[in-house]
Formats: structure tokens, C-alpha cells, sequence
């Protein structure tokens, strides 16, 4: 089901939260801002796929993108679009309702994967990782089949840096999700507004707002316990080292290959020295101060 709509100027934060939801929104509208143009995420003419699942994230990320759509210097479409996957109890009207109320042209794509995931996989079976495949598989058919030419996702920086960990700690190797990124079939860009967004700013946010939140456990499934845990370890560390993760966030846009171990990556078997040097390279040591090389 697709329902045009006009899209207006987003209205100001109002109600009993409006002075905080403002103030949050500023500093949202900043991060994703500078987002977008660190990665060339959104460019004049766009038409961006906005996926919107019913989450604190989603919601966020489209009302911050409308925001910034009036202000920004080039001129770019947004779409939401929706997948109803059949969960059992899913409340398929709370979307189209709240899309309609503000204006926002929006497609609520239907399939039911619920069924399809839990005729494969055994009962009490995590369903996260296929319900996530098939779910990408019809976005990516509907971005296609509608010429979208970006596909806007609502991960944020705590994401980020917990796939990190994931990857780093079960898969043994040094990949996260990256803030824009090129499908395996090269057909789509996607991207992550929201990459440099705290989670905690993002929650309050959509409390602020009072978005019209649909939960996430409606299958049933068990939660995705390697990712909880990850998520449990960064908030411990960040509560006792507050910019622990912050830290973590920026290391993964500093990454120096001659500093790691992949032969792919750097020409280790090529270095070599010689006895002239770096042009303009300081001798070592001699950052050390003269107290200490006497």
C-alpha cells in the first residue's frame, strides 16, 4: 500500500516536552548533519528510501531528516517505507496513521516472513539473523523495483561500535557497519544518518516526542544474546570511564593499516630502510626531551 502524501515544513517540538525535545533535536540535527556531508550520504536529487520499522531509531532518524530537508541546500525526496512482516499482534495501523497525520508519503510493503522464518528454524531458535535477511531482501526489491536511489537505515553509534566488538570478538576480524555503504550487488547505496548519534540521546528524544513505539519482541524470539551482552559490556565501560565508547566510535574513522597485521592491507614485505632516511623524518627519539637521551 503506498499513500501519497504532501510533505510540510516539520513543525517546532510541542507539549509538555517541547523544550527538551528542541534542545535534543539541535544536537541531532548537528550530528546527522555532519554525517551526511562527511560520507556525501544525501546529494541534490536524491530520492531516499527512508526504512522506518516502528522503533525509537526509525522515528528519529525521519523526523531529523525532515528537518533537515527544509534547511538543507539541495533539494532531495523522502519516502518511508514500512515492511509488515505478519508478526503475530503486529499493530499494522499505528504507522500508517501517525505517516498520515504528519504529512509523510509512505509505503507499507506487506510479506509475511514471520511464517517463512519460523517454518525453517527450530522453536526456541533465534530468528533475528534470517527474520534481518529476508526483510533486507524485500527493502532492497522495493528500492529497486521504485528507483530509490539511497536506502536510509536507523543504526546509530552504539550500533556501530557494537557490531565492531561482535565482529572483533566471534568472527575474528575488524569490520563494524559502515555509515554509507555499496550492497554486494552494487545495485544500492545505504545509508546511516544516525552514525554518529548517541543511543541515550536517541531514546530521549523519541520520549520527548512521544512516538507512537512498537516493540520489537512481537515474535516471540529470544534476543540476539551475544549482541546484548556486547551492548551490556559497553555500557559498563562507559559508565565507569564516561567517552569510553565515544572513543571506540572515532578510532574506527582514524585506522592506520601499517599499524595492524594485514599484509592485504599494508606492504609489509616491501618495507625497507635506508641509511639517508625519511625526508624530514625527526631521528627517533628525539621527541623524548634531552633529560632523557644524555
Amino acid at each position: 500500500m503506498t499513500v501519497a502524501a504532501p510533505t510540510p515544513a516539520p513543525t517546532a517540538p510541542h507539549g509538555p516536552d517541547a523544550p527538551d525535545a528542541a534542545k535534543l533535536a539541535r544536537g541531532l540535527r548537528h550530528q546527522v548533519g555532519r554525517a551526511i556531508a562527511d560520507y556525501a550520504m544525501i546529494e541534490d536529487g536524491d530520492r531516499v528510501m527512508v526504512c522506518l520499522s516502528g522503533g525509537k531509531d526509525s522515528y528519529t532518524m525521519l523526523d531529523i531528516l525532515r528537518q533537515l530537508q527544509r534547511r538543507a541546500p539541495v533539494k532531495f525526496e523522502l519516502v518511508a517505507v514500512n515492511l509488515d512482516q505478519k508478526q503475530p499482534g503486529y499493530p499494522e495501523h499505528v504507522l500508517p496513521e501517525y505517516l498520515a497525520s504528519i504529512g509523510v508519503e509512505h509505503t507499507i510493503l506487506e510479506q509475511d516472513t514471520y511464517s517463512v522464518v519460523t517454518s525453517v528454524l527450530p522453536e526456541g531458535k533465534t530468528m533475528c539473523s534470517l527474520c534481518s535477511r529476508l526483510r533486507r531482501g524485500a527493502l532492497y526489491a522495493h528500492a529497486a523495483k521504485q528507483g530509490f536511489t539511497k536506502i536510509a537505515l536507523g543504526h546509530h553509534r552504539d550500533d556501530i561500535v557494537a557490531t565492531f566488538m561482535l565482529n572483533l570478538f566471534h568472527h575474528a576480524r575488524l569490520s563494524a557497519m559502515p555509515p554509507k555503504l555499496l550492497s554486494d550487488d552494487g545495485r544500492h547505496i545505504v545509508i546511516r544518518p544516525l552514525a554518529y548519534c548517541r543511543e541515550a540521546d536517541i531514546a530521549a528524544y523519541a520520549e520527548a516526542m512521544r512516538f507512537p513505539i512498537i516493540p520489537c519482541n512481537l515474535c516471540g524470539s529470544q534476543e540476539n544474546l551475544q549482541r546484548k551482552s556486547v551492548e551490556r559490556m559497553l555500557a559498563q565501560w562507559d559508565a565507569m570511564t564516561p567517552g569510553r565508547v565515544d572513543q571506540m566510535a572515532r578510532a574506527l574513522a582514524d585506522v592506520r593499516p601499517s599499524q595492524l597485521a594485514d599484509p592485504k592491507l599494508f606492504d609489509f614485505a616491501g618495507l625497507a630502510a635506508t641509511p639517508e632516511g625519511l625526508p624530514g623524518a625527526p631521528p627517533v627519539g628525539a621527541d623524548i626531551g634531552p633529560s632523557l637521551t644524555r
